[in-house]
């Protein structure tokens, strides 16, 4: 057997270490792997007359893999032989596998026809096909063909699905800005009937998604909950002036028409195809509930109380509480923070004071933001 040598002259060592994308009608690679120097020349020379293939051949698996992983992007097809020093066939398949960007590639082992068990524990390696020793040119180049074919319609498959991907990524981005936007005029309407209203969903905004972050929820619904939580009080719209710019108490009979704002908001918003609007709307319903089921406009208690309304109830009164009003004086963060513990688990859903609490650097930041 001849001795191993690092690879064949054609093999570009410089490509080591350089990762490549594949162009359209570029030659597809065929890495051969064989520790006889001998039996990669009569690859290779099989190999030459096969359309888009250019054969790259090693004696030393471990340089074999590193080319492999340096140039997965333009390997169409991977031979290897069993019985090598160092590292077997098997052995071989398995590290290839591996590789990110490899689990699709066709792989061949090189074995005697009377190997059965190792052609059982190959396909199980991840082998996909065999060639028998001694190997035939023409079947070889028939094997061969037939597999770049393959590799070659998987790698345009793969094409379309990552351009489908970013198409759909694409339209759904300009679907929520829409959406963010549409919100944003619902916004600034009601901001016409109350000058503090814009400032407000803005805060409760922000820390609603410090209490739905430190939840441990999923970003996508801290997005969902920050965004749908500025819709909160959109039923004030529906308020008369005497009652939303009343500087002073409100009357019962001022109460009780202030508390339909929640179930009015809901109205409002309900039956829309938006999951945004849809949370919305329940949260606009429920962020008046409290923890021990005294609050309206249904006295939902504890956890028939929707998350994003418990989350919204902690924010909503934190910021009620810290705002200056015509009829009181701003309190402290500090002395609403302690409001909010003392009323957990009574107004409250106490995981959600203790999570508001959690992010109290995030909500002492977000104070100093609006303050500035």
């Amino acid at each position: 057997m001849d001795q191993p040598s690092s690879m064949r002259t054609d093999a570009l060592p410089a490509e080591l270490g350089h990762e490549a994308s594949l162009d359209d009608g570029e030659p597809l690679i065929a890495l051969i792997l064989d520790d006889s120097e001998m039996n990669n020349l009569l690859l290779a020379r099989a190999l030459a007359p096969v359309p888009g293939c250019r054969a790259v051949d090693f004696t030393e698996p471990a340089l074999a893999l590193a080319y492999l992983r340096a140039n997965v992007a333009r390997i169409g097809i991977a031979i290897t032989d069993y019985d090598m020093p160092g590292m077997t066939g098997l052995e071989f398949i398995a590290a290839a596998r591996a590789v990110p960007g490899f689990t699709h590639v066709p792989v061949v082992m090189v074995t005697s026809l009377d190997q059965q068990s190792l052609r059982r524990e190959a396909l199980q390696r991840g082998a996909t096909d065999f060639l028998g020793k001694p190997t035939d040119p023409v079947e070889i180049r028939a094997r061969v063909t037939n597999l770049l074919r393959l590799s070659r319609a998987h790698r345009r498959e793969q094409e379309r699905s990552a351009i489908l991907a970013r198409e759909v990524a694409a339209a759904v981005a300009a679907c929520e800005a829409r959406e963010r936007e549409i919100i944003a005029l619902l916004m600034r309407a009601a901001e016409h009937r109350d000058t503090d209203t814009g400032d407000h969903i803005a805060r409760v905004a922000a820390y609603a998604t410090v209490i739905a972050r430190n939840l441990g929820l999923p970003s996508a619904e801290v997005a969902r909950i920050g965004l749908a939580s500025t819709m909160h009080d959109v039923g004030k719209i529906g308020l008369s002036d005497s009652i939303l710019l009343k500087n002073g108490p409100l009357s019962a009979e001022e109460r009780r028409e202030m508390e339909k704002h929640a179930d009015r908001g809901r109205r409002i918003l309900q039956g829309s195809s938006s999951e945004v609007v849809q949370l919305a709307a329940e949260i606009a319903a429920s962020h008046h509930e409290r923890w021990d089921g005294t609050g309206y406009p249904s006295g939902l208690k504890g956890e028939a109380i929707p998350l994003g309304g418990r989350i919204v109830a902690v924010a909503d009164v934190f910021d009620a509480l810290v705002s200056e009003r015509p009829y009181k004086k701003p309190w402290t963060p500090e002395a609403a923070a302690a409001f909010l513990r003392e009323n957990a688990g009574s107004h409250f859903d106490p995981a959600c004071v203790n999570a508001f609490l959690a992010g109290w650097d995030d909500v002492q930041a977000q104070c100093r933001s609006f303050a500035a």
